[in-house]
Formats: structure tokens, sequence, C-alpha cells
């Protein structure tokens, strides 16, 4: 991807760096102990999980009514490090397509091994997913219900040779 013509915004991040970005070693410690869960939607929790567990192969770890609406289910996968991505479905309420809007998630980075990743690929394209972008470690495709992912070939805190924690 490439910025729009004429949209340097260089001197801009500099700025946000200078003002903002703390040097490691002075830098507090984070107030969160990591991320519990990330809570997406499904159109159809069968599909949901057959791509996620069994292409993907993140584990279903935990399904039930979600307190918030009856009949809707919230189930769980273990995306490694002690993470979790939730999914709840919402049977009646007529919900749209995914759209990307401010304050949205644009898309969610999974970090795996290489070699996972490499398999992980093969896995996908035998379940006729399309890899629709690839930059340096990183593979992008859509999940069922047309939600962005990734899969990041780099180590949790790295990101194409820098360190992001």
């Amino acid at each position: 991807m490439t910025a729009a013509p004429g949209n340097d915004r260089g001197e801009e991040w500099e700025q946000l760096r200078t003002d903002h970005l703390r040097q490691k070693a002075d830098r507090p410690e984070s107030s969160g102990r990591g991320v519990h869960h990330l809570a997406l939607l499904s159109s159809d929790v069968e599909r949901t999980i057959i791509f996620y567990q069994d292409v993907l192969e993140f584990p279903l770890t935990e399904l039930f009514e979600n307190r918030d609406y009856k009949g809707s289910t919230h189930f769980f996968f273990d995306i490694g490090n002690g993470n979790s991505l939730a999914f709840f479905d919402f049977p009646g309420l007529d919900l749209g397509p995914y759209a990307e809007v401010l304050g949205s998630m644009h898309h969610l980075a999974i970090s795996v091994s290489p070699q996972r990743q490499a398999h992980l690929r093969a896995k996908l394209e035998s379940a006729g997913v399309e890899i629709v972008f690839e930059y340096e470690s990183s593979i992008y495709f859509m999940g069922p219900d047309g939600e962005r992912l990734e899969l990041l070939a780099d180590d949790l805190g790295q990101m194409y040779g820098n360190e992001v924690l």
C-alpha cells in the first residue's frame, strides 16, 4: 500500500515521536496484562468454527449463550500466548456485511512462526481462501464474514525487523 499522492506526513510523524514516544527505558509498565479477547461478529457459528479451528488451527475453547442477547452464541478460540478470539452471532438482528468505518477494526494480525505460516497458507489455499496481499513476513486474507486477517511470521513485539514493544 502506498500513501495518497501529496500525503507526505514524515514531519508530522517525527513531531509525534518527539512529543509522545518515550525511550524503552523511560516507558512505564503497561496497566494491561494482555488481550483477554477480541470479539467479532459471526453470521454462521458452524462456518466460523470450521474456518478458525479446522483451517487456521485455533482450538475452540468455549461456547455459551451471550448474556446480552437471548439466543446469541458467544464462543472463543485460543490464538496463543494466553489470548483468545471471541465471536458473537446475533440471530434476528439482520446485521449488514463488514464495513470499515472510523473506530472499527482494520485487521487482526496474529503472530505465527514462518513454518506455521507456510503450513497455514497451504491450508487456506486448499480451502479456497485467497491471499489478498503480501508484504515481507505478512500474508493477508479475509475470514468467513469479510474480516481482514493477517498471519505475521514475526515474533511478538517485532514487525519487519523493528522492535514495536
